[in-house]
């Protein structure tokens, strides 16, 4: 294998872990390089593995955590939460965007930030995303995870006055173009301020709202 050049000074440059993706990568590759990061003290995070690869890997490094819902793979202990309510709300418009919510959420908690997610609120039936909207009041950030037409993005952008990251989600029938349908109408929104990921990008929306959620830490302390 090629030797990889992990950046291993993320985390002081930027405030994150560095994350490996998986999807086309060996389990023998992703192995060697969770070992440098395990020499390193550095937490472990591989995004997009499928079962089969997963459990080869987690076979020859017990150590790691299968994350199946979020396709991931950890190694190292997560940081625990700081108390109080939860800082980032990971919403879906239904149960078929689990794996980009479980992605998100999980990206989250490798770095200690509390998540509340709430699913199935998609705006086909509007009446279940106002009914939780109290309970979106004591997020700063949220991130709504969408496919099909991708309206769920908008809707809650223009209900709350929180930031909201949309990700349109592979979800849907043949119009629906793998998700290329809710990216396009979440790019066009007339909502303004929503801001887009690529398509089942829950990792780059989880690592957005944690810029925003430093970014305003950092005027809080001015």
């Amino acid at each position: 294998m090629v030797d990889a050049r992990l950046d291993l000074q993320r985390r002081r440059r930027l405030g994150m872990v560095e994350a490996i993706w998986g999807e086309h990568k060996t389990g023998d590759q992703i192995i060697a390089i969770l070992k440098r990061f395990e020499d390193a003290g550095e937490l472990g995070l591989v995004t997009r593995v499928d079962e089969t690869k997963a459990d080869f890997i987690s076979a020859a490094l017990p150590q790691v955590r299968i994350h199946p819902h979020a396709r991931c793979l950890t190694m190292g202990a997560l940081p625990t939460p700081k108390d109080g309510d939860p800082e980032v709300a990971v919403i879906s418009g239904g149960s078929s965007d689990r794996t980009v919510v479980a992605e998100a959420t999980l990206a989250l908690q490798c770095h200690g930030i509390g998540v509340d997610t709430v699913v199935d609120v998609g705006v086909a039936g509007l009446h279940r995303l106002l009914d939780q909207l109290p309970r979106l009041q004591t997020a700063r950030v949220l991130i709504a995870c969408a496919g099909m037409e991708g309206a769920l993005p908008t809707v809650l952008t223009g209900l709350v006055p929180q930031p909201v990251i949309g990700v349109p989600v592979s979800v849907g029938y043949g119009i629906s173009q793998g998700g290329r349908t809710a990216l396009e109408g979440m790019l066009a929104s007339c909502a303004p301020g929503l801001l887009v990921t690529n398509i089942d990008n829950g990792y780059g929306a989880a690592m957005a709202a944690l810029r925003i959620l430093r970014g305003t830490a950092e005027d809080g302390r001015k």
